[in-house]
């Protein structure tokens, strides 16, 4: 005999009478439920407890037990499935108290309906599939939530673990940065413990780049590389000889020749001295070029313009002003001359907003070209290195006239100081 289909529901039919047993098959359909028949109530229980069914229907009238006994016996076995009591004699009252004690789901009289046996059997199995979802359901849903509360749990202890990394982390990044400013400090210290004047020019260098870093010019990357390079980029000096040091500071012109040559290798030094204790690449960079020149004329690479890294042409400027404050009464001059050749217009521009190196009258202010902006009105007129006008005092800027000017520098570099008034 061929298996019947997993989905095909079945059907228990307990009567000691094999007439009713072949009458209630015959009408349910073999073919529709998968039918078991028993003629006595301890077959059917040993039956129930061998393999579950969705409909168990029993006579009234039987020799080792009631049928209302039976099924009370089968729902300890099987609570979910749907009893069905066929009864000639019982009283309503004993049957509507069965059904409402949830002993039976239905009882049927005899002689009964074909079509409501059928009709009665396939409702009893409906709500036996439903009372059997609602369980598969409910285990779903308590398998679900004990995922639910161990997921939580373990998001919980992720979200602390995580906490705690965060916290390890701050507090690394807190003594990196406590570190790393003790390595400054220490890098002043030895400077100034190497040659006291060498330290007092890195320390009025790096004050001067403090100030230009907070200028505006530079995103706060290279901000903060301008402020670190100021501080180290004489670090490579305590490689040379102290004498050369020494002459270099009072007397640079009378260096010799190898001298000169040695002393031209400190930014270099002074480059990988930095590379040991910081990450920062550009920062290396900025160091070894702060004596290029824009003109390209200047060591250790002949460097020129933009090939220069920005924070480098700042640092230069800072570093020429403190160094001709100890050979020239008028460094200042020394800077203003040296824009457009030694050094960066912009930059130079940069150094004199922050230093302010010149009285300005009242109601002006100086700015970089980078902040020359479409309304602002002109002190000061704006001439080309050779002297071309360009643009006239007191006349308000249009945003042409700025796109000129810029495309102007990018050709040929403006030297001059960018004055405007407060409107």
């Amino acid at each position: 005999m061929a298996a019947r289909p997993d989905n095909i529901p079945s059907v228990l039919i307990l009567d000691d009478d094999d007439i009713i047993l072949l009458a209630i098959r015959e009408t349910l359909g073999p073919s529709r439920f998968d039918i078991h028949t028993c003629d006595t109530a301890a077959k059917a229980l040993d039956l129930l407890r061998k393999r579950p069914f969705a409909v168990i229907i029993s006579d009234q009238r039987m020799p080792e037990m009631t049928g209302l006994e039976f099924l009370n016996e089968s729902k300890k076995i099987q609570p979910n499935a749907s009893r069905i009591l066929i009864t000639g004699v019982l009283t309503l009252n004993t049957v509507i108290d069965a059904i409402n004690k949830g002993e039976i789901f239905r009882f049927l009289g005899k002689p009964w309906v074909r079509e409501e046996l059928i009709a009665t059997v396939q409702n009893a199995v409906q709500r036996y599939q439903l009372l059997e979802m609602n369980e598969r359901l409910r285990a779903d849903t308590l398998q679900l939530n004990d995922k639910l509360v161990a997921a939580n749990a373990e998001l919980q202890d992720k979200i602390a673990e995580l906490s705690q990394r965060r916290e390890d982390l701050e507090r690394a990044r807190k003594q990196s940065e406590a570190n790393f400013a003790h390595s400054l400090d220490l890098c002043q210290r030895l400077l100034e413990t190497y040659h006291p004047v060498l330290g007092r020019q890195t320390r009025a260098t790096a004050l001067i780049c403090r100030r230009m870093a907070a200028g505006g010019l530079l995103d706060p990357a290279l901000a903060r590389t301008l402020e670190i390079a100021g501080r180290l980029h004489n670090i490579g000096m305590v490689g040379l000889p102290r004498h050369v040091c020494s002459t270099s500071l009072k007397d640079p012109r009378s260096l010799t020749e190898d001298e000169t040559a040695l002393l031209r290798h400190h930014p270099i030094y002074s480059q990988t001295l930095v590379s040991f204790f910081t990450g920062i690449p550009v920062l290396g960079e900025t160091i070894r070029a702060h004596h290029e020149r824009f003109d390209g004329l200047g060591y250790p690479d002949g460097l020129a313009g933009e090939d220069i890294p920005l924070p480098a042409r700042c640092l230069a400027v800072a570093v020429a002003y403190v160094e001709s404050m100890a050979s020239s009464d008028d460094a200042l001059e020394t800077i203003l001359q040296g824009s457009g050749n030694a050094f960066d217009p912009e930059a130079v521009r940069l150094f004199l907003k922050v230093t302010q190196g010149k009285n300005l009258p009242q109601k002006v202010s100086e700015i970089t070209l980078a902040e020359l902006a479409p309304g602002m009105r002109l002190a000061e007129g704006i001439f080309s290195p050779s002297g071309l006008l360009l643009i006239p005092e007191e006349q308000r800027l249009d945003e042409s006239m700025v796109r000129k000017i810029r495309e102007h520098d990018r050709a040929t570099p403006i030297t001059q100081r960018l004055v405007v008034y407060q409107d």
